[in-house]
């Protein structure tokens, strides 16, 4: 996807979505207090380090993840409108519409050579391991299919992915691991891909 092109569609998506944005701001503020936004450090194009942003859909704390997450929060993330924020970061050249989800810092050395590939492209709002299952695919699932649309990429993929995410969010499929709030953190691959 030309980045021009991306940059229309964020900056559309942001205009279009901006009032349900909003509602999901106050419903958060009035649920969970400040701050709204939960903000990370990920791993984007080159292993370049940026802030991820987020609609916080947990309260603060060391308990697991699945503990602390709202019945707000599970609905945001049900939608995926606790993504939205990430308009943000396609605007600010960080993110791309499509492309492997952006992971953590932390997970930079556990991955094999092949794996790291995924650093190629930009992250991604969505990407082609998303449309394919999303957080109920394993790890290695997820990295097979982040490298084929590494080597595959192309502005029809890109448009066949967005509208394949549309379908995962009516559907609500893959939204976790059994379990897991998400799924569980990656420790290395088993193989070297």
């Amino acid at each position: 996807m030309t980045r021009v092109i991306e940059l229309l569609l964020a900056a559309l998506a942001a205009l279009l979505l901006l009032p349900v944005m909003l509602v999901a701001a106050l419903a958060i503020l009035l649920s969970m207090g400040r701050p709204i936004l939960f903000r990370h450090r990920r791993a984007g194009r080159y292993e370049r380090i940026f802030t991820l942003y987020k609609f916080r859909t947990m309260k603060p704390g060391t308990a697991p993840d699945a503990e602390r997450l709202t019945r707000l929060g599970r609905l945001l993330r049900a939608a995926s409108l606790d993504e939205l924020p990430q308009l943000w970061n396609v605007l600010r050249g960080e993110m791309s519409l499509v492309g492997p989800r952006p992971l953590l810092p932390d997970y930079l050395p556990r991955y094999s050579p092949s794996q790291r590939r995924r650093h190629a492209v930009r992250p991604g709002l969505t990407g082609w391991a998303q449309v394919h299952g999303r957080n109920a695919l394993t790890w290695e699932q997820k990295f097979d299919l982040d490298l084929w649309y590494v080597d595959h990429r192309s502005l029809r993929l890109d448009l066949k992915i967005l509208g394949l995410t549309l379908l995962a969010v009516v559907r609500r499929d893959g939204i976790s691991q059994a379990g897991h709030a998400t799924m569980p953190e990656f420790t290395g691959s088993v193989h070297e891909g």
